[in-house]
């Protein structure tokens, strides 16, 4: 029997295929994990999965591997191998470049990466797919009415418009063709398949029925995190909020950071001291495989990945589009503060160097990413374009990115790059530490390797001074010796819940603006206290304050971060 929604509520309902669009980082553990679910949803036999790819030059040949059984995720994550091998053994996940295997597809999740082009998103891979799909869906068997679900990030308000429209213009509506729901990644490279079992997740549909078919699925593969049903553009705004509010924090930890390099002021020690104070601590000051889900986070080399450098651009799109520019900003402050942590941490190197013109330097680690093949914005790579316009001999090294990465390629950077740790560092008088793989963890297999090795700038938390003896100079981000002081502690926090307060004020603003374009009704009205509580949900931290004023906060020996003095209510001059 077909499926039928009747007041609300769906019978009939039978998945017997599931596709996947895009084997990344996202779409290959959903598929891996969905296969070996064995989901059997009005079916006697388990649900197939397959996973579309198109035959492009760069990820082609991910489809040959996952049919023989093979991950195409590079780097180390655990269970992700063995979960695609049994899988595709046990006749149950499969790959394809054609779109058409798609056509009597009960669920596809669509995993395209989505990108911005300057102050919009750059939507050109995901609507390609998009397209795609839709000209395959034209055949689907007259009964069925698929579950679509984007798990890309998306600018708010896009489902309801963009991505709507899409498939009503080629037939397709939603309701009665198709249902259109979206649930927006957790995953983070390394930890996949924890992420996926384990973080809470949104499940969003431009209706409650959809919501409810996306939990039925994903309740499957998400034993121990919670599922939250809302709507899309709730969804949409704490996904881009999420990432956003994470940039602003480390852009005010690295103004902290540069501080304490100004002082020689120990900032991890600053940053335990501050994350006790504000009931926000974690580990990551002394691991450097931990992830930094305190308040005040951990800064780097600087910021890189998928989503932090768009997902601001993003929640503000709409806005902008219709001219409400943002020259207050804290979100497109932090972006400029993050952007140039590559080019202050060459600095670091000069400090000690001089001019590093026709130096050997050796940049370890590529990936964005700490044991990650990914190089999506990488600021390792920045850093090293900058080496390379500055004419130093520049060698960058890592253990999991492939010679053939097409960031490298993008930057002109093959020729530098190399995956023999030995032949990296030989000659290298200069070494920068940008990316925590645990290749690098021991400084002593670092130093045998690198017997030339005399100036060292840690800019991802890696070694300790104590690692370092006198024949080698040694220094890093926020790595200074002094201890902080109580008032220094005290400074840093306050001026943390400032960015706090003026954040949740920008993003309050934001959702007014878009309740007031885009929710026609009460379903889809956005809340701001529903995205602070869901938004809390996230693994990595993401408290948001309340949306008021907080103090003002007096300048410490003449230093007050931009990020404070931006968030910070400005008094009326006299006689105003």
């Amino acid at each position: 029997m077909p499926l039928t929604i009747n007041n609300g509520k769906v019978q009939h309902w039978h998945v017997r295929k599931i596709g996947v669009i895009g084997p990344g980082i996202v779409g290959t553990p959903m598929a891996a994990l969905l296969a070996d679910a064995r989901i059997r949803e009005g079916a006697d036999e388990p649900a197939k999965v397959v996973i579309v790819q198109r035959n492009s030059p760069t990820s082609g040949w991910k489809v040959g591997a996952i049919n023989a059984g093979r991950s195409p995720i590079r780097g180390v994550e655990p269970e992700l191998d063995q979960i695609v091998a049994n899988a595709v053994h046990a006749g149950l996940l499969r790959a394809s470049h054609t779109y058409e295997e798609l056509h009597d597809a009960d669920v596809v999740l669509v995993c395209v990466q989505t990108d911005k082009k300057g102050l919009e998103p750059d939507y050109a891979p995901l609507f390609s797919s998009l397209g795609e799909l839709a000209v395959a869906l034209k055949h689907k068997p007259t009964e069925n009415i698929p579950l679509i679900v984007i798990e890309s990030t998306l600018a708010p308000s896009t489902m309801k418009t963009l991505i709507r429209d899409h498939f009503a213009a080629h037939g397709l509506f939603d309701g009665s063709d198709i249902l259109l729901g979206f649930s927006p990644n957790r995953v983070m490279p390394g930890r996949l398949v924890e992420r996926v079992r384990r973080s809470d997740k949104l499940i969003a549909g431009l209706s409650p029925v959809t919501s409810g078919l996306i939990r039925r699925i994903y309740s499957r593969i998400v034993p121990t995190g919670t599922l939250f049903e809302t709507n899309t553009l709730t969804a949409e705004i704490v996904k881009t909020t999420e990432n956003a509010y994470r940039d602003v924090r480390i852009a005010y930890a690295t103004e902290i950071a540069r501080f304490c390099h100004t002082r020689g002021i120990d900032f991890f020690q600053l940053r335990d001291g501050v994350n006790e104070k504000l009931e926000q601590t974690d580990l990551a000051s002394h691991d450097s495989n931990a992830v930094p889900s305190g308040g005040l986070l951990v800064p780097t080399v600087g910021v890189g990945g998928h989503c932090l450098p768009k997902d601001g651009i993003l929640l503000w799109w709409r806005a902008l589009q219709s001219g409400n520019h943002f020259p207050h900003s804290l979100i497109e402050r932090a972006r400029r503060i993050n952007d140039e942590s590559p080019e202050w941490t060459i600095g670091l190197a000069e400090s000690l160097s001089g001019d590093l013109r026709d130096r050997q330097v050796a940049v370890l680690g590529a990936a964005y990413r700490f044991n990650s093949e990914d190089t999506r914005n990488s600021p390792s790579l920045v850093l090293a374009q900058q080496l390379v316009e500055k004419k130093a001999k520049v060698v960058i090294h890592d253990p999991y990115v492939h010679v053939t990465d097409q960031n490298l390629k993008r930057l002109s950077l093959v020729d530098h790059f190399t995956n023999d740790l030995a032949f990296a560092v030989r000659h290298a008088e200069v070494l920068i530490a940008c990316t925590a793989h645990r290749d690098y963890a021991s400084w002593k297999t670092i130093q045998t390797l690198s017997p030339q090795a005399r100036i060292v700038v840690d800019a991802c938390n890696l070694w300790s001074r104590a690692d370092f003896g006198s024949q080698v100079k040694y220094t890093g981000v926020g790595r200074g010796t002094r201890r902080p002081d109580a008032r220094l502690i005290d400074f840093v926090t306050n001026g943390f819940q400032i960015v706090e307060h003026g954040f949740a004020r920008e993003l309050n603003g934001i959702i007014d603006f878009l309740n007031s374009q885009y929710a026609d009704d009460q379903f889809n009205r956005v809340s701001y206290r529903e995205v602070q509580r869901v938004a809390a949900t996230c693994s990595t931290g993401c408290r948001l304050g309340e949306p008021r004023s907080g103090d003002y906060l007096e300048p410490l020996d003449g230093f007050l971060p931009a990020l404070v003095d931006l968030a910070t209510p400005k008094p009326l001059s006299a006689g105003a």
